[in-house]
């Protein structure tokens, strides 16, 4: 067992770790057997490869990078999303709006993406900010109000993944209730970020999932590790995505080469494009330590290899917010699984134009 595990750390340095790989075993199709490994790399005996094939289970996969993995099972995927429209699509329609909702439902969307918040009279609503502020003029948090009390959205509203864009609404105006998404979506896929650490607020999104049949239709979680948490504690059949801390760990499993035998609960890795930061800020306001940062950020997490060996697993990556062809071009040749984005019509355009499938 000792000599196996000597070979797993061996060889799983080569095909893991992209720090500290001086070159890349190439993963075997159907023209390389398996069994002519140790031909072509003489280095490795023929008993250290079988002790690799024993130890890490490695199975051939035609074509594709799939990374060993000891301990993990892959998970199933009740939907694959890769059109999925960020706030609704905040740059077509108001964001969070039922108006939103609908016409990213009819143009095609995988997903719809979400924010909730809760009333003071404990009814679960569809609105990014705690605050009223910026959606509504008034300098009041949604949980002082009672849901018949709130104020409709402005007439217009900026679209914060958009550098100096506007969205002008139509005539709905109102905040939504969650339930009114479930109601009238029932078989479109729904992400909840939930924006409050707030114990009732989980437990009464968890009991609208159940009452509408949607645990296999719905995403939660926030970037609070601790908010996840208690999702995955109120309800472990409701798939969470990566918390920040979460996203930080998996970086450091993938780049000790640790990531393939470690299982993880979460379903989706949902993560930003770092390099779209020059787009929001005026590059020539961005500093030189900004600029580094942002370089290093795109660097460590846009990888290729964990986007496959991810996806491999049966954890769905997706990346936001896009809104820009060459974004959504970069983002679906990295692998990412899909694009959440601002501007729905826009991203449905491009996956035409490029004939990226729709999930089956």
């Amino acid at each position: 067992m000792r000599r196996q595990l000597t070979a797993c750390r061996q060889l799983v340095s080569l095909t893991v770790s992209p720090l500290f790989t001086p070159y890349k075993v190439p993963f075997l199709t159907g023209s390389q057997k398996l069994n002519n490994f140790y031909r072509d790399y003489p280095s490795y005996s023929r008993q250290k490869y079988k002790d690799y094939q024993i130890a890490l289970m490695t199975k051939q996969c035609e074509g594709k990078c799939v990374l060993p993995c000891m301990s993990c099972r892959q998970k199933r995927e009740t939907f694959i999303s890769r059109h999925i429209s960020h706030r609704g699509g905040a740059g077509e329609n108001l964001e969070n709006t039922m108006a939103a909702f609908k016409h990213a439902v009819d143009l095609g969307t995988d997903m719809l993406e979400l924010d909730c918040q809760l009333t003071k009279d404990e009814q679960v609503v569809v609105s990014h900010d705690a605050n009223l502020k910026r959606a509504t003029g008034i300098n009041a948090q949604i949980s002082d109000f009672t849901y018949a009390e709130l104020p409709p959205y402005l007439c217009k509203l900026g679209v914060t993944f958009q550098r100096e864009c506007f969205c002008e609404g139509g005539e709905d105006k109102r905040i939504p209730l969650l339930r009114d998404v479930f109601e009238a979506f029932p078989e479109t896929p729904v992400n909840v970020d939930i924006k409050v650490n707030n114990d009732t607020l989980i437990k009464k999104i968890s009991e609208l999932v159940v009452q509408y049949n949607r645990e296999h239709l719905t995403v939660w979680g926030n970037a609070s590790n601790q908010i996840v948490k208690k999702c995955y504690k109120e309800n472990p059949r409701i798939p969470v995505f990566f918390s920040l801390s979460r996203v930080l760990q998996l970086l450091g499993l993938f780049y000790t080469g640790l990531l393939p035998f470690v299982p993880l609960k979460e379903q989706f890795l949902e993560i930003p494009l770092p390099s779209i930061i020059t787009k929001l800020k005026d590059p020539n306001r961005l500093t030189q330590s900004q600029r580094f940062v942002t370089w290093l950020a795109d660097t460590l997490l846009m990888r290729k290899t964990l986007f496959k060996h991810l996806t491999a697993r049966g954890i769905q990556v997706y990346i936001w917010v896009l809104n820009d062809e060459e974004d959504f071009q970069r983002a679906f040749e990295l692998g990412a699984t899909g694009v959440m984005t601002d501007f729905p019509t826009r991203l449905k355009d491009f996956m035409d134009r490029n004939d990226i499938s729709k999930p089956q």
